[in-house]
């Protein structure tokens, strides 16, 4: 018995003694070979990286107002497991489905947010596989029915984000999301005071982030683009400039424990972010509202399948305002909308505006005579049925100039097909930049198309169809007219500023591509032009007239081709506009494209479609740009009339001033009180008319309360608002009836109601009982 015992105790001594240095082994290896690498994999388990997120840099206009910049935003995310244990997802369901709802594109949000209320755990099939097996041997095995049970909680996830329709909410949803969240906090308080008191945790969480906000909302929209949700620029400068703007993220790291919490004695390492440069564009804040304003009135008047126009400055091509139609919501990208820049991305036969280049090209190389005649109607081409005048009967003989402001086909057939002929033709075509792209720093621009194969499309090329073109391109072919035959790059981009210093660190300059014409070519065009506006009987252009501007102007309607089929359709058109002002001095050229507005199969009434608004976009920005109104008015039958300097009225007192204008034979009125004129409109030495009102300022204009402008013609409104330093818009034509003043200062803006004379109400065209005027 005794000698059993000691060797059971021999032997269990063995076993801890050999344990023993099983374990002594062990600590010496871990503490001497390997105390290097496995410190190293400790440390990358405590350490924690976190990536500090860089802010996007704001896109600007050109006088610096914002149009795209980072701003609050919040997050939606749920804890499942919670709320099974408070019973609250249907409330919360119903709650955050009326909140989220402006933010969803899907018609099952309601389903969506219950189903990430009670998200449950994915299963594992290893598991399934395993309990199986133990359930079957549970009669073999009762002690695994001893086991602890998992709580039905558990099955829970315990955080899940709300994503689309929860991320990156502004602050209104936000507090609504909060509201909610205090409300269901109460319900449950009534219901159990105890156990959950006034604070509950009611499982709906808002983490704080940053999203991008279009302050415009959809103001230019197709220019800027947008970033989704998770911040992916998509479309526009956003694309375009992705790397310009999105700035390079930073970094914090530092050891924590198991749970995530930073240990007091850790090393942080921080890497600053690098915040993405500001984008100031070429584009103008104020003439792009007066485009979208324009535009929005013939989209519900005439509803165009698309609606197209582009501002610039024609001395540089920088783009003042481009808008396209249908439009959308940056803001609000899910909900849809036109996302198609139709301006540099969409193509067409461009119709009579591409007269433009036939004319230049006619005029260049000494075969376009304004007097000279030719026989209206039709014109034989080889290859085709003849060529129509768009009236089909044509005017009879006319000359040259009468028949481009009537728009004659036939005049341009002659002038381009027979006199140039098809090879000069061609480079004239090619010299103004149609046929490839442009180059402007703008997502997806094509080039359109100028393969013209047979003689017959060269004859139909010359009044603009049987090729195709962009509005972009266009506008460039016009711009280069205005700028003395130089053909320039069209840009929206002007400069790329430092976030920090607030200083450009790349100006984009203008760039010449080419010089299709002479100056001397692109001045008389110009002057051609006018005449199509100017001349209110027989010019196409008549109804962008604007009294005091000498206005270039070109009509455009060109059959659509039916896809798919040979030919064109017989009552679908391309309606446009293209022109620029003033004459003398050219400063902003504008075009405006219609695709297929519903004009019920009258193309005559075309001419109320794009003129009428390019009218209003013009006249809004040749004020809001102050520039002077011409010195001469083109008029059809030349009236002569003597012009002379306005006096220097400046330190006369009203009197003096009073008695100098009546002998120079002008009318003077004053405003504001003082004793001594301190500012005139127009300035001395300015070339007026007889009897042209002078307005004088008594005392320094930006102290001086704007006056009632009622019964005004708008020449004078405008010039009294000029000596006051007061930028103005207007709506309606004739004499002013009412006004409304916006903004202090230099940031004044009044606003005139105009109606003619005797309060005769302006009937629109589709209210109209007689047959319109005739129009290509």
């Amino acid at each position: 018995m005794v000698k059993k015992m000691k060797m059971r105790s021999l032997l269990i001594g063995g076993f801890f003694t050999l344990l023993f240095i099983v374990f002594l082994g062990r600590i010496l290896w871990i503490q001497g070979v390997s105390a290097s690498k496995l410190l190293n994999e400790a440390e990358k388990r405590w350490e924690t990286d976190r990536v500090v997120p860089a802010e996007r840099g704001k896109i600007l206009d050109r006088e610096g107002r914002i149009l795209a910049e980072e701003v609050p935003a919040y997050s939606v995310s749920l804890n499942p497991k919670v709320i099974y244990q408070t019973g609250l997802a249907d409330d919360i369901t119903a709650g955050l489905t009326e909140i989220l709802k402006d933010n969803s594109d899907s018609p099952n949000l309601s389903d969506k947010i219950k189903g990430l209320a009670t998200k449950k755990r994915a299963v594992d099939p290893a598991a399934v596989q395993s309990n199986g097996a133990a359930a079957a041997d549970d009669k073999k095995d009762n002690k695994k029915d001893a086991k602890k049970e998992p709580k039905p909680e558990d099955a829970y996830l315990v955080n899940v984000e709300v994503n689309n329709e929860g991320k990156n909410i502004d602050k209104a949803k936000a507090d609504q999301v909060q509201q909610l969240v205090k409300k269901l906090q109460q319900q449950l308080n009534d219901k159990d005071k105890k156990k959950y008191g006034t604070q509950a945790d009611v499982g709906i969480y808002l983490t704080t982030g940053k999203k991008r906000y279009y302050p415009g909302n959809s103001l230019a929209a197709h220019i800027l683009g947008y970033t989704n949700r998770e911040g992916k620029a998509s479309m526009g400068i956003e694309a375009q400039l992705d790397e310009q703007l999105k700035g390079t993220p930073g970094s914090l790291s530092y050891n924590s424990d198991k749970n995530g919490v930073e240990l007091v004695q850790s090393k942080s390492v921080y890497v600053p972010p690098v915040n993405g440069n500001y984008v100031k564009l070429t584009i103008d804040k104020n003439i792009q509202y007066y485009m979208e304003n324009a535009l929005s009135k013939v989209m519900d008047q005439w509803h165009p399948k698309s609606l197209m126009a582009i501002a610039a400055d024609p001395k540089t091509m920088e783009i003042l305002g481009m808008a396209s139609y249908p439009n959308y919501n940056p803001n609000e990208f899910w909900k849809g909308g036109d996302q198609t820049n139709h301006n540099v991305q969409s193509q067409y036969e461009p119709g009579s505006t591409f007269k433009l280049v036939t004319l230049a090209a006619a005029v260049e190389e000494g075969v376009f005579n304004p007097g000279a005649t030719f026989k209206s109607g039709s014109v034989q081409v080889p290859g085709r049925k003849p060529v129509y005048d768009h009236n089909r009967i044509g005017w009879g003989p006319i000359t040259y100039l009468e028949g481009l402001k009537r728009s004659s086909n036939v005049a341009f057939v002659n002038l381009g097909y027979k006199m140039l002929g098809v090879e000069r033709l061609k480079d004239y075509i090619d010299r103004f930049g149609f046929g490839k792209k442009t180059g402007i720093d703008l997502y997806g621009e094509v080039a359109g198309q100028t393969n013209l194969a047979y003689e017959v499309d060269y004859a139909a090329a010359t009044y603009g169809q049987a090729l195709t073109a962009t509005a972009i391109q266009e506008a460039a072919a016009y711009g280069a007219i205005a700028n003395g035959g130089k053909l320039m790059w069209p840009h929206v981009v002007k400069e790329i500023i430092d976030p920090k210093t607030q200083q450009p660190i790349q100006k984009i300059e203008p760039k010449v591509v080419g010089q299709p014409v002479s100056a001397a070519t692109a001045k008389k065009v110009g002057e051609y032009l006018e005449q199509v506006v100017a001349d209110q009987v027989k010019g196409t252009g008549k109804d962008a007239y604007i009294e005091g501007y000498r206005i270039a102007g070109k009509t455009g309607t060109a059959n659509k081709v039916v896809p798919g089929q040979k030919g064109y359709a017989a009552n679908k058109w391309v309606i446009s506009f293209a022109g620029f002002a003033p004459v003398e001095d050219p400063q902003f050229v504008l075009i405006i494209i219609a695709d297929e507005p519903e004009l019920g199969n009258n193309y005559l009434l075309g001419h109320y479609v794009a003129a009428p608004a390019f009218k209003e976009i013009m006249q809004n920005s040749l004020r809001y740009l102050r520039i002077p109104s011409s010195k001469q008015q083109a008029q059809v039958t030349p009236v002569q009339t003597s012009t002379q300097k306005a006096v220097d009225f400046g330190n006369m007192t009203a009197a003096q001033a009073k008695a100098a204008a009546e002998r120079a034979g002008v009318d003077i009125e004053t405003v504001g009180q003082g004793a001594k004129v301190v500012a005139q409109y127009p300035k001395a030495g300015t070339e007026i008319g007889p009897y042209q009102r002078v307005y004088l300022a008594m005392q320094a204009p930006a102290e001086i309360a704007v006056p009632d402008m009622k019964g005004k013609a708008l020449r004078d409104a405008l010039e009294l608002c000029a000596l006051l330093g007061i930028r103005t818009a207007s709506t309606g034509e004739g004499y002013v009836v009412s006004q409304a003043l916006q903004g202090e200062g230099s940031d004044r803006v009044l606003t005139l109601q105009l109606q003619p004379l005797g309060g005769e109400v302006v009937t629109p065209p589709e209210e109209k009982q007689a047959v319109p005027e005739k129009s290509e």
